[in-house]
């Protein structure tokens, strides 16, 4: 196989972790069935697609290849050097076997929608690092986002040691404009992939998930959170959280991202053929 000739590299100027992590709502809001360090490996690789000006540069600089170094890592998530390097093996192992999971209700029932993150994987032991090919069906979902899209500093995430502490984080960054997420109990398992053995009670889910996450974000992201369950009789059926971050004027706005211009548009209209509609029909509509 040819190897593609041209990858996104991190412009030594601006550190890391001061980039954005950008995606679609949708897909902020789908099952991710990640581990703590491929949720750190995929971030970091989203974080570097910050750099990158239009979609009509993907195609001409060789597809959406995006090389992370174990140097880079191991500095951006506080790990040591050779902490990094065993990460980025194992990951280059197992992403290519992870698959974001949408669930969409159907009058004949549930309708589940499954892709894998990459179409392919390098790791590289002797030079240090780990390269990505984004599927195809995922590029509209990372690049060149229009309306309302998830958004936050890599950094936000990266003092973060629980895997329900950073999707929740992300599930209150696709509802930001609200400053409010009423999840059904069973969409919150759903994006949160709340084991089985926790759904039976519910004291698991707070206890485990729940409480846990909550606790994580208000000392380490200094976010005030408030929630509470929604009941029906004495069954919980939702839940409702209000959260509202310290530190908004820290962050850059979304206007700051480069606007779309039409050669960017039809790229991604071809994309989105058999990307984001595939896995926004899968989810309900942004209100």
């Amino acid at each position: 196989m040819q190897k593609a000739q041209h990858m996104i590299r991190l412009n030594k100027e601006q550190m890391l972790c001061d980039m954005q992590v950008n995606m679609s709502n949708a897909l902020a809001r789908s099952a991710h069935a990640l581990s703590l360090s491929e949720k750190r490996i995929v971030a970091a690789c989203i974080a570097k697609t910050d750099q990158l000006p239009s979609l009509e540069d993907i195609k001409e600089r060789g597809a959406w290849l995006v090389r992370l170094s174990a140097a880079d890592y191991a500095a951006t998530f506080d790990v040591d050097l050779d902490t990094a390097y065993d990460q980025l093996q194992a990951a280059s192992k197992n992403l290519f076997r992870r698959y974001i999971t949408a669930t969409r209700d159907t009058k004949k029932g549930p309708e589940v929608y499954q892709c894998v993150w990459v179409g392919g994987v390098r790791y590289h032991k002797g030079e240090g690092w780990i390269e990505l090919d984004w599927w195809h069906e995922i590029v509209p979902h990372l690049f060149n986002l229009r309306g309302e899209f998830t958004q936050y500093k890599l950094r936000q995430a990266t003092a973060l040691r629980s895997m329900y502490s950073w999707r929740l984080f992300e599930l209150f960054q696709s509802w930001r404009g609200k400053g409010v997420y009423h999840p059904s109990l069973d969409d919150f398992c759903k994006a949160m992939e709340v084991p089985e053995c926790y759904r039976k009670n519910f004291k698991s889910i707070r206890t485990r998930v729940i409480e846990p996450a909550v606790r994580e974000l208000v000392e380490k992201n200094n976010m005030l959170i408030t929630w509470k369950t929604l009941n029906e009789g004495r069954k919980v059926v939702g839940l409702d959280f209000t959260f509202q971050p310290m530190d908004i004027l820290e962050e850059e706005p979304i206007e700051s991202i480069r606007p779309m211009i039409a050669e960017d548009q039809a790229y991604r209209d071809k994309l989105e053929a058999n990307g984001q509609q595939r896995i926004d029909a899968s989810l309900d509509p942004v209100a």
